[in-house]
């Protein structure tokens, strides 16, 4: 066993029921004295509780999808104008990605309150979308110094959203397991996300107002993130990232959405990580186990109910090939993908959609 893996520096605070106390003492812990709020307009009510008791200068509610390079640079401008020393993000992942554009270019510290699964306040992962094409990059300026984890923030999350940002966190851990820089860290963090996913999301959708599925699903959006922000982006972030920054689809219906598909084609060649994905969900393969989870939870199902033209395979495939990673476990070809990609606009069964017409 030969393996070099990193461990980032973050500090993570479970609290369910304590978010205004907890923000309150971590701001002071992080030496915030003049602090900057992001939030979407939406959470704003939500934000100004959590965050009653801390220095704010500045109240940031333009948040966008895939954080469009225009949106970041105003931003920019907002926290160096108001001399701002640290940024508290209130929300999900657009809200953390926008935190993380002002700290790419400031080095300013971000304390990550997440209101979804999405799992960005764990990672050191960026994302900027310019024209119809998005970047990510690695930068460890990015990674939130502290999380603040309150199941009782999600408790407004609808069911179906809690779903699909549950998804994608999943869409991590499976990633995980075969990404450019996966280890046996990785691995054993990820199968546990798997577990504790798979256990949450089902209680989240019988008991929406019940704490304990919201925090399994918490927990696991947690290690997934800790699992993919080492890994790196696999075969299914790839081509979710393209399909996003291109095409302007929401984020955590599309990685729900594409998920079967991308195992579905990759497990073959994964054998291994295959078994670790079916022991997660207890299931006898890998797809029969996120599939079955898909149809307790009522999962998004197809790309054509997102947004996502048919038109428009062909174009994406040319663009995804351009980053598809190296070391992926199966040779990924232009026909390979088009059956993918078509397979998952219909929503139709992933183990057949090698046999899906062109």
């Amino acid at each position: 066993m030969r393996f070099e893996h990193e461990t980032l520096a973050q500090r993570v605070c479970f609290v369910p029921g304590s978010a205004p106390e907890t923000v309150r003492a971590e701001v002071e812990w992080l030496g915030g004295s003049r602090v900057m709020v992001i939030a979407a307009a939406t959470e704003a009510a939500l934000a100004e509780k959590v965050t009653a008791e801390v220095p704010v200068v500045l109240r940031h509610d333009e948040v966008v999808m895939h954080v469009p390079v225009e949106t970041a640079e105003r931003a920019r401008a907002a926290a160096a104008a108001h001399e701002v020393d640290l940024l508290v993000s209130v929300g999900g992942g657009s809200t953390t990605g926008l935190a993380k554009a002002i700290a790419l270019t400031s080095g300013i510290p971000i304390l990550a309150v997440p209101t979804t699964y999405a799992g960005s306040e764990a990672t050191s992962v960026w994302g900027l979308t310019e024209g119809t094409r998005k970047t990510t990059g690695v930068d460890a300026r990015v990674l939130p110094r502290s999380i603040v984890y309150d199941a009782t923030l999600t408790l407004s999350l609808p069911v179906a959203t809690s779903v699909a940002s549950g998804l994608n966190a999943l869409a991590h851990c499976v990633d995980s397991m075969w990404a450019p820089r996966t280890d046996p860290v990785d691995q054993a963090l990820a199968g546990e996300g798997i577990r504790a996913l798979a256990a949450g999301l089902p209680a989240v959708v019988t008991h929406p107002d019940g704490l304990e599925g919201r925090e399994q699903v918490l927990y696991g959006a947690y290690l997934a993130a800790l699992a993919f922000s080492s890994a790196g982006s696999g075969l299914h972030h790839k081509i979710c990232h393209v399909l996003g920054g291109a095409y302007d689809l929401p984020h955590a219906q599309t990685h729900a959405v594409v998920l079967p598909y991308v195992l579905a084609f990759n497990a073959p060649a994964a054998p291994e990580a295959e078994r670790r994905i079916a022991e997660a969900f207890g299931a006898a393969s890998a797809v029969e186990g996120l599939q079955r989870l898909r149809r307790v939870v009522d999962a998004p199902k197809a790309l054509r109910d997102h947004g996502f033209d048919e038109a428009d395979i062909d174009d994406a495939v040319h663009a995804i090939l351009e980053v598809v990673p190296a070391n992926n476990p199966r040779p990924v070809t232009a026909e390979g993908l088009r059956r993918l990609l078509r397979a998952a606009w219909q929503g139709a069964d992933p183990l057949t959609m090698d046999r899906v017409p062109r």
